[in-house]
Order: C-alpha cells, then sequence, then structure tokens
C-alpha cells in the first residue's frame, strides 16, 4: 500500500498547524482539544519547520517540570524532519517510523507539507491488505 491511499482516507483537517513562537501550553492545549498527539510548526502552514508531539512535551516536563509549557514551541519541536511522499510504502514508512521512534510523519513534495500520517493510518492500512489478502488467498483455496 502506498501513502496516497493512506492520505485519500482521511481530511485534510487532520493537519494541525502552530506557528513558530507558540507557548508550550498553547499547543498542549490544541493537542487535548482535537485529541491528536502531534502540531506541525510551520510559518505559512505549508512548508514544515518542525513537529511537536505530546511526548516531546511530556519528556520536557519530566526533566524541568512545569516550567517548560512556558517555552516556546520552537525550542522542544523536532526539527530535522523524517519526511515521506505520496508515492512512498507503507511498510517503508513503518520501517522509518520504528527506526527513529516517533509516530507522526509528514508527507513532502517540493517541500511543501500534503498530508500527515501516523503510525496508527499506517497499521490500519497494512491491517485492512493482510485481510484483503487473506480473503484472496481463501477464496483461491476454496475455488472461488
Amino acid at each position: 500500500m502506498l501513502v496516497h491511499q493512506i492520505l485519500s482516507g482521511k481530511s485534510e483537517d487532520d493537519i494541525v498547524f502552530v506557528v513558530p513562537g507558540t507557548p508550550v501550553s498553547d499547543a498542549a492545549s490544541v493537542l487535548s482539544a482535537r485529541h491528536i498527539g502531534a502540531v506541525v510548526v510551520s510559518v505559512d502552514g505549508k512548508v514544515p519547520a518542525g513537529i511537536l508531539s505530546e511526548r516531546d512535551i511530556v519528556r520536557e516536563l519530566g526533566k524541568r517540570g512545569t516550567n517548560c509549557l512556558n517555552d516556546m514551541v520552537d525550542s522542544l519541536m523536532t526539527k530535522n524532519l523524517v519526511t515521506c511522499t505520496r508515492d512512498d510504502t507503507a511498510d517503508n514508512v513503518l520501517e522509518k517510523m520504528t527506526a527513529g521512534r516517533f509516530r507522526h510523519m509528514p508527507v513532502v513534495e517540493n517541500n511543501v507539507m500534503v498530508g500527515l500520517i501516523s503510525i496508527g493510518d499506517v497499521v490500519k492500512a497494512r491491517l485492512s491488505e493482510l485481510s484483503m489478502e487473506k480473503d484472496a488467498l481463501e477464496g483461491m483455496i476454496m475455488g472461488h
């Protein structure tokens, strides 16, 4: 399965942006209100400057306590983004996410973000693909 197939089942509203200079406390409120695990940091809502996940915030809370909530997202976000394109395979994306120990990956083409996929999106797509393969194999065995 390819990334563009995963994106086809998602809404563009699934990408939540905050601008650099946003307080971490505001980003945490957005994460909570939207029931999401990460926000993309971008000046223009097109080119990602970084990504801030709930894990990033919790990790810093554990180190420094609630003072980190007064920091700007720029200081906690992941700046060196690992991205994919619409033509990448789900397996390739899963390998990158597992190796990098992260759960969200921007889909970027020509330096512009065209989507955001989570490990949950990829696992759901793979499970669907495996179910279809199982059904096809059962059909071949049964002579259908």
